[in-house]
C-alpha cells in the first residue's frame, strides 16, 4: 500500500490512522487476515458486494478473489482525514486483470480505479464502511463497456 506522504491524515489520532490503513494493506499485501486487526467482529459494510457475508469474514473470500483476479493489485491512500472518530477516504486501486472478475474474462490490461471510502471507528477499530468504487470506469477499461452490440442488432 502507498499512502501519500505530502499531507498528513489531519484530525485523527494515530490508533484511527493505523485501523484505515491496516484495512487497505489487506487488499495491499494480499492478507486478508489483516482485517480481523483493522475491524470490530460486528462491523458493517456498506453496500456489501455480491454474496458477501457479514463482518470480516464476508469480506475475506471477496480479498481473496480480487487478488485471484488482479494479483499485483496496489492500494495507494490519496487523501484521508476526519475526526472523532470518523474517517473520509480517496484511494486509488491499481492492477492487471489476470483472473475472471464480475463474470469478464481476463484481458491482461492494467487497470486503474478510483475509491471513496468514510469509515466510523469504535476503540481503535473499524466499526462501519460506506464505499463507493468505479466500477463503470473498470468496466470500460477492460473493454466490457458498453456492452458490445448484440449480433442481431449489428446486422440491421
Amino acid at each position: 500500500m502507498n499512502q501519500d506522504q505530502s499531507r498528513p491524515a489531519a484530525g485523527l489520532t494515530a490508533e484511527d490512522r493505523r485501523a484505515v490503513e491496516t484495512l487497505y494493506r489487506a487488499f495491499a499485501d494480499h492478507d486478508p487476515d489483516l482485517m480481523d486487526e483493522a475491524v470490530t467482529p460486528d462491523w458493517q459494510d456498506i453496500p456489501p458486494a455480491p454474496g458477501q457475508g457479514p463482518g470480516p469474514e464476508g469480506l475475506k473470500p471477496v480479498i481473496r478473489a480480487f487478488l485471484q483476479a488482479f494479483p499485483d493489485l496496489d492500494v495507494t491512500i490519496e487523501d484521508m482525514f476526519g475526526h472523532d472518530g470518523r474517517v473520509g477516504v480517496r484511494a486509488l486501486i491499481t492492477g492487471t486483470h489476470r483472473g475472471e472478475w464480475f463474470g469478464i474474462a481476463p484481458t491482461g490490461r492494467t487497470v486503474r480505479l478510483a475509491l471513496h471510502e468514510f469509515h466510523h471507528l469504535k476503540n481503535g477499530r473499524i466499526s462501519h464502511t460506506w464505499h463507493l468504487e468505479d466500477w463503470f470506469g473498470m468496466l470500460q477499461q477492460v473493454g466490457a463497456w458498453p456492452p458490445a452490440p448484440d449480433a442481431g442488432e449489428s446486422a440491421r
